[in-house]
């Protein structure tokens, strides 16, 4: 008989209450998302793919959606955890972080460097800030694209006792078929110690309506070997991923991808690497 893991968790997922001029990244070609996403929506679909819990990520930069995420996250006890925003670059980063660290569900950071130009990585008072979370036992989700992952580099040997969560695989160009050099850097990124990586949001790096799984594969398994499976974090990027993917979809195909590992690697990646990088809230 197979024994179910202690725990299935999604590493990565949203809500929002759509606004056009708050979410102005969603464009054209995503409009289908254009609309409120809550947990209400969330639920029925991790209990549909035995899902017992997920980590909320931020998609605003703004105190009141890290605030209102924390409420969701009270009310909804699947909500393991939540990575929020707050302004890593303020004189007042500290005092926000004591009143901040009282909220047991706030596990972590992220700052959208993806829409930062490269000298962003170097500012003096992001680091600063970067340098704070380790002692309120935060992690830093880590948002870039595959053009950013040299700045990446640098950044992360800045903060070497800091956990880092690079979020979708630092974001490969799967829709030119190009690994190189994303695969290098990621080897790269994979040989410090400090950092992990989510295995999310591939399908819209893809092309939405011809991607197939034979495109995405090679760049699971550059993942997988970079990584391993105790450094991989399963996350669906919901509700983003549906521009490309439904949610059950791609939880069969994270499945059908890592199909080779073992079941002790896939329990890792599929939800104990997760409770166990974003901290003692995720045992709830």
């Amino acid at each position: 008989m197979t024994t179910r893991p202690a725990i299935r968790m999604d590493a990565h997922q949203h809500f929002w209450q759509y606004e056009a001029r708050e979410f102005d990244w969603i464009d054209d070609a995503m409009s289908m998302i254009r609309r409120h996403f809550l947990p209400s929506d969330l639920e029925p679909l991790l209990q549909a793919n035995a899902i017992d819990a997920s980590i909320v990520v931020q998609a605003r930069q703004s105190i009141e959606e890290t605030d209102w995420l924390l409420a969701q996250a009270e009310t909804h006890p699947w909500i393991a955890g939540v990575v929020g925003w707050l302004p890593l670059t303020s004189p007042s980063l500290s005092t926000l972080l004591d009143r901040y660290s009282r909220k047991p569900k706030l596990r972590g950071l992220r700052h959208v460097l993806q829409a930062e130009a490269e000298e962003y990585f170097e500012d003096a008072n992001f680091h600063r800030g970067l340098d704070l979370l380790r002692s309120y036992g935060l992690v830093y989700d880590l948002l870039i694209v595959e053009r950013q992952m040299s700045a990446a580099l640098r950044l992360v040997d800045r903060h070497p006792d800091q956990i880092i969560v690079v979020d979708h695989l630092a974001k490969p160009r799967i829709a030119a078929q190009e690994l190189q050099p994303w695969a290098t850097h990621l080897h790269q990124l994979a040989r410090r110690e400090h950092v992990v990586c989510k295995l999310s949001g591939l399908v819209t790096e893809a092309d939405y309506q011809q991607w197939t799984v034979a495109q995405l594969k090679p760049f699971v398994e550059v993942a997988l070997d970079a990584f391993g499976p105790s450094r991989l974090l399963f996350g669906s990027d919901w509700p983003v991923c549906t521009v490309a993917c439904g949610y059950s979809r791609w939880c069969e195909i994270a499945e059908e991808m890592l199909c080779a590992c073992t079941t002790a690697e896939r329990d890792a990646i599929f939800g104990l690497n997760a409770q166990r990088v974003y901290g003692p809230s995720t045992a709830n």
